[in-house]
Formats: C-alpha cells, sequence, structure tokens
C-alpha cells in the first residue's frame, strides 16, 4: 500500500510524522511518499518535495507563490498517475491542499482522499466547507470541528488531540523566561526587536531564546551584547520549559504544546498592516491561539499587533506570576478536553483500514 503525502509546514510536517511512525512500526508495505519536511523524511517518507520552500506566512506571500505551487500541483498529479497511487494524505495547509483536493477529484475519479487536520473553516468562513466534502474522509484534532462538521453533514473522524500522546506536564523548577519568535522568517524579524526591549528591560530576570534552525541566528546579531539571555537551539521544548517560570511565544502550534507541558505563556503575534486587516476582516472568532479555543476561555493572554509591545508584554508577564493557580486549573482543564486514548494510533489504524 502507498500512500502520497501533502503538507506544507512545520505543524502538519510533525503531525504526519508521527503517523508515518506509527503506521510503519506496526505495518509491513506500507509506503508513503510525496511532500513533507525533515521530521517525516526522518520516519520514513520519501520526499518529492521539501516543505522549506512552501511555507507562506500571510495573503499578499500567498499571491507571489501562486504561479510556483500550481505548477508544483500539477506535477504531483502527474506523479500519483504515474505511479498508480490509490490513496492521498493531505495534512493541514489548506490554501494549498484544499485546490489540490479539487484537482486530484477531478483528474482522478476513484482516488481516495484523508484530509487529516483540515483548514479551520469554522474561523476562516464556512462556505469552504463545500470544497472539503469532495474529500473521502475529514479527520479532525479538536471535538467542536465534529459538531460543526456534522451540522453540514459531514461525517469527520475524532478519536483525540495528537499532542496529547507526546506532552505531558512537566514539573517547573527553574525561573527563566522562555520567548520563542515563531519559525517563518518574517515572524522572528517582527519579534525579535520587542523580546530585545524585554530583555534590556528586565536586565535581572533571565532568559531562553529558541530558535528553530542555525539560519535563523542570523537575526540574533544584536542580542548576543546581552549577559542574561541564552540562545538554544538544539535542544527540544520538552527539556528547556522546566527550566522556565513562563514562556512569551508567537502564536501557532507551539503554544498548544506548551499548555500541555503547563507552562504558563503570553501569546503574541505581528504581521502587515495588509495582512492583520484582512485577517481581522474575515477572522470570526474571539480568540486566536489553540489553547484558549479549545476551552473559549482566556488561559493565555493573547497580544495581538499594536498590543504586541514590551511594556504590555512584561505587565502581563508580572499578572501572570500572581494568578498562577487559576491559570494552571484552566490549563488542566483544557488538557482534559481534548485528551483521547492512544490518539495517533487509532489514526494511523484509521488510514490503513479504509485505504485498502
Amino acid at each position: 500500500m502507498k500512500f502520497f503525502v501533502s503538507t506544507g509546514e512545520a505543524s502538519g510536517d510533525l503531525h504526519l510524522s508521527y503517523l508515518v511512525k506509527s503506521v510503519k512500526s506496526r505495518y509491513k508495505d506500507v509506503d508513503f511518499v510525496g511532500v513533507a519536511g525533515e521530521k517525516s523524511k526522518k520516519e520514513g517518507v520519501e520526499i518529492l518535495q521539501d516543505i522549506s520552500e512552501l511555507a507562506i506566512m500571510g495573503f499578499t506571500e500567498a499571491i507571489k507563490k501562486y504561479k510556483f505551487l500550481k505548477q508544483k500541483a500539477y506535477e504531483y498529479l502527474q506523479y500519483i498517475k504515474d505511479n498508480q497511487i490509490e490513496n492521498v494524505i493531505l495534512v493541514d495547509y489548506g490554501g494549498f491542499n484544499v485546490k489540490f483536493l479539487e484537482l486530484l477529484k477531478n483528474e482522478i475519479m476513484d482516488i481516495k482522499i484523508f484530509y487529516y487536520i483540515p483548514p479551520k473553516v469554522w474561523i476562516w468562513g464556512e462556505k469552504r466547507v463545500e470544497k472539503l466534502r469532495l474529500a473521502d474522509y475529514i479527520m479532525v484534532i479538536f471535538p467542536w470541528e465534529v459538531d460543526f462538521y456534522k451540522k453540514h453533514n459531514i461525517d469527520a473522524v475524532y478519536f483525540g488531540n495528537p499532542f496529547t500522546d507526546f506532552y505531558k506536564k512537566v514539573e517547573r523548577t527553574g525561573d527563566k523566561i522562555l520567548l520563542l519568535p515563531g519559525s517563518r522568517r518574517q515572524e522572528i524579524k517582527a519579534m525579535l526587536p520587542v523580546f530585545e526591549e524585554i530583555i534590556n528591560d528586565l536586565k535581572d530576570d533571565k532568559f531562553i531564546l529558541k530558535l528553530n534552525s542555525e539560519q535563523d541566528l542570523v537575526y540574533t546579531e544584536n542580542l548576543k551584547k546581552y549577559t542574561n539571555l541564552e540562545i538554544i537551539i538544539d535542544k527540544k521544548l520538552k527539556d528547556i520549559v522546566g527550566d522556565c517560570k513562563l514562556s512569551v511565544a508567537t502564536s501557532g502550534t507551539v503554544t498548544l504544546e506548551l499548555a500541555l507541558f503547563a507552562l504558563p505563556s503570553i501569546v503574541v503575534y505581528k504581521t502587515s498592516l495588509i495582512n492583520y486587516l484582512i485577517g481581522k476582516y474575515i477572522l470570526k472568532i474571539g480568540y486566536i491561539s489553540l489553547p484558549n479555543l479549545v476551552l473559549n476561555d482566556e488561559i493565555f493572554p493573547e497580544l495581538i499587533q499594536k498590543d504586541c509591545e514590551a511594556k504590555n508584554i512584561e505587565k502581563h508577564m508580572k499578572k501572570i506570576l500572581e494568578n498562577l493557580p487559576e491559570i494552571e486549573e484552566k490549563i488542566e482543564n483544557m488538557r482534559k478536553k481534548i485528551e483521547g486514548k492512544a490518539v495517533v494510533e487509532s489514526y494511523a489504524d484509521f488510514l490503513i483500514k479504509e485505504g485498502k
């Protein structure tokens, strides 16, 4: 059995790697090939296109890369036809994968498509649900998504959130402040000046700046002069949070990881004015971070755009440390809402059963 896979960002690659590892450890003669990153490659995916060239942040970048991505879609389509692949797994990356889904279903009548972690249509507009109907199976990782799709007469598959298999509460013994600027170039460039101001203001505190790759070091020249800052690349997040009392993190999947590790955090986000205005117009929910969305309550403060400035972040740091028991209780309630039993194995078993 062979699956073609398509994802486009680090978080999707991580989720895909979990699936691939689970399948390959328990089933023989199952192969994966397609569009993924280093984590999935490590677990045995044959890479046709590395996701490092595909990451897009914001609406303006999506427009610039449209032609490139359209060409790639037809290349993938031809590969699937030439190799007579019958199963496709789409993981997140809605801007591309929804179009790819349409293309596949128009060109190959009997192709079977699993959409794992579909785009957040419950945020960005329910009309896109109609396009997702083309998928044979929609596999979601948050409980409210089941009800959302049911409202549209679509049966979504849900076993729990995969992260709860791997991310457990970490006992905190340190007092450092963890800074997470994100994985995309634009995010890092937007947040590092804000982080530098905080580091300079709070000279009595110790900070850890966690970067995703050595390539990101090029943006940190101004920070090397600070003796109260440690820059880390090669350590995993779970091996760092125990040394920290709180974190400041750019909005993304990492905020859910931090919540599952039980590290109190502040969610920050800055983008270009045009992306912000478009996003503000389209966005229809009260929160942007996953922990807050899960609980439908503020677990982590969200400081977006003009609110994302050093003094405001410092004020919220103090407030968090003054209200730790309340925040920790909310974090625990959030975990309970998305826990499952052997979540990744359940999704992997479903893939093999239905892919035959």
